[in-house]
Formats: C-alpha cells, structure tokens, sequence
C-alpha cells in the first residue's frame, strides 16, 4: 500500500487511496492503477459489445433443435473450442491455477468469440433460411462463455445473462432448456468430447494465420478494404486442403480470392509476401504498386543481400576459421549462406519480371 506516488511526467508527489497521515492526505489525489487494470477495462468492454451484437441480433430469435447436419464448419469450431476450453479452465481452476484460467478464457472471448465467431456468423445473421440456426448456436455459446467467465467477472456476466434471458428464455445445443433465472443458480458447463474437433480447430487456425497475413498487407500497403484482392498461399498439401473450403469466408471477410494454393506456388511478379507457420501468403500488388519504385526498392535488396552473400563467402574461405571454429557454427555460416543465395535469386527473378513489365 503506498500512501503516496510520484508522477513520472511532472515529477509532483501525489496522495492516493492509501493514504492515512494529514501530511498525505493534504497532497492532491492521484490513486493508483494498474495497466492490467486497463486491460482488464478493455476486455470487459469487448465483451459488453460483442454481447450487444449478439443481443439486437437475437430479437427475433426462436428455440429449437439444432440438428448435427445443420452446423457450419464455424458452429462446429467455436463449439470444438468451448470443449476444449471448459475442460482445461476447469482443471485449472480444480488446481488453482486461477492465472492460467484467467488467461485461457481471455485468449477465447477476445480472439475467438468477439473477433472471428460474430464476424464470421454475421452474413448468415442476414440470410433468412440461416438466420434461426445461427441465432441458436450464437445463444447457446454466449451462455456458455458467460458461464466460464462469471467467476472471473460476476458483475458483468450477471447483467448480460439477466438481458439474454429476455431475448433468448429457453436456450441450449442439441436441444433448448430454461436456464436459471441468476448466472448464479446456473451449472458449470461439462465440456462434450464428441464436440472435439481437431481438423476444424487446425482448419480455423490456419485461415485465421492467412486471414491476419492478408489484412496485415492491406495495412502495410494501405489498400482500402473496398478493394478486391488476389492471394496465393504456398504450403503443403495438408495445409492447401485446410484452406481451400474456407474460401468464401476469405472474400467475406477480407474481400480477397484465392487463386492458388499448395508447394508450387509462384509467386505474382509485383506481390507483398507474409510468413507464416509453414505458409508463405503473397497477394498480387499488379494494380496497386508503382513498377519504378518497387524496382528501386529490389535493387537495393539485391545489393544488400550480394554484400551479405560476399562477406560469408569470404568468412567460410578463410581456412583459420573453418578449422578452428565448431563444427556446428561453421554449418550455421553455410546454411545462412544457402538461404541468402536463394533469398537473392528470388530478388532478381522479381526485377526481372517488373523490369519487364516496365517496358
């Protein structure tokens, strides 16, 4: 507890909540926070939002069954995930590993709920032959996760239940149930292990790696959303077969097409690239990108990377230290010798083709 804290901007002394003599109390008030309490303060403002979504989206909402052959390969995910989730927060908590907990069901409402799950579900929120499912599966896990977070954050959690039981009274996956009128009466969720789902979980972090990869371009090239793009992913085979049945949600959300996916891909001659988790994304710039300027910017590559290739050429010519180095770091030097080769071959084959594309 410190009854008072010096400001690191005007270097004044400050009383806060602590303090107890007069001579502290006497100074002006500046309590004491925390960037974790502004974490905390985001997250619980992300959840009050995407609750709201939620809500106005459930106004018409209807009960019902929900047949296994109904679900789309979102419902499948994010229900694979609350399995996944509700079994390892559970034993965290029966350990009182509360941090890990706390940590599990952050990363799942923010990254997987707020920002994949309802963006993903919002064209079939417009789609009336979708529109009832999607509801259904939207109600029943919102009730799930506030179930799991309402140890964590019970005053939050309390109000938005208290507000979905308005729009959405009978609720619940295969089949709807009345829940209690308090989340404090509720059951804690028992995770389902025929929900488990491990090639749409892999499937979903794949596209999630691309979808990033995409958006990070547009970003990085200031490319307006309105305008379509063009990807093409390199990967093997198994990661090509996750992503290509995600294609629609790619134009959806990022409003890019795939064109070509899998180990052969080449690359567009005028293309930004991002790396991946043994996938290489590279969007075609050929609308977007000054040719003279991406030809300025090659050529210095190019003449960077050769004064790299010549000073490890030079380094591993030099006998004294090949022999007397380990053996290991002379095969460190050998290898990144390799990459930069092929680094610099990539380079000009792009020049070529630009310096083409310029006459």
């Amino acid at each position: 507890e410190l009854p008072r804290v010096r400001c690191t901007k005007c270097d004044q002394e400050f009383s806060t909540q602590w303090a107890r003599s007069e001579e502290d109390r006497n100074l002006l008030r500046g309590a004491v926070v925390s960037e974790r309490f502004e974490v905390a303060r985001t997250f619980c403002n992300k959840l009050w939002n995407a609750s709201r979504f939620a809500l106005i989206n459930l106004q018409d909402y209807t009960p019902g069954d929900v047949a296994d052959s109904d679900l789309t390969v979102e419902d499948r995910w994010i229900l694979s995930r609350l399995a996944t989730v509700t079994e390892t927060v559970t034993e965290a908590l029966a350990g009182y590993h509360y941090s890990e907990a706390a940590r599990t069901l952050y990363d799942v409402a923010w990254d997987e709920f707020c920002s994949f799950f309802i963006e993903m579900l919002k064209n079939r929120l417009q789609d009336e032959t979708q529109r009832p499912v999607a509801q259904r599966v939207l109600a029943h896990t919102l009730d799930q996760l506030l179930r799991l977070l309402h140890p964590m954050i019970p005053f939050i959690t309390e109000e938005i239940w208290q507000l979905l039981g308005k729009v959405a009274p009978e609720r619940g996956l295969p089949a709807p149930e009345t829940p209690p009128e308090s989340i404090m009466q509720a059951s804690w969720p028992a995770p389902d292990p025929a929900q488990r789902d491990a090639r749409i979980e892999a499937r979903i972090a794949m596209f999630q790696a691309v979808l990033g990869a995409l958006r990070a371009i547009r970003s990085r090239q200031n490319i307006a959303s309105r305008n379509p793009l063009e990807f093409s992913v390199q990967c093997d085979v198994s990661a090509a077969d996750l992503l290509q049945p995600m294609g629609p949600y790619f134009q959806s959300m990022a409003n890019a097409t795939g064109v070509v996916w899998g180990p052969s891909v080449t690359p567009p001659a005028t293309h930004a690239a991002v790396s991946g988790d043994g996938v290489e994304v590279y969007v075609d710039l050929s609308g977007f990108i000054d040719v003279g300027a991406e030809i300025t910017r090659n050529e210095k590559l190019e003449q960077k990377l050769s004064g790299q290739i010549q000073g490890k050429g030079k380094k591993l010519a030099n006998a004294s230290f090949v022999d007397k180095a380990p053996a290991d770091v002379v095969q460190r030097e050998r290898d990144s010798l390799v990459q930069l080769q092929e680094q610099l071959a990539t380079v000009q084959a792009a020049l070529e083709k630009l310096r083409g594309m310029e006459r």
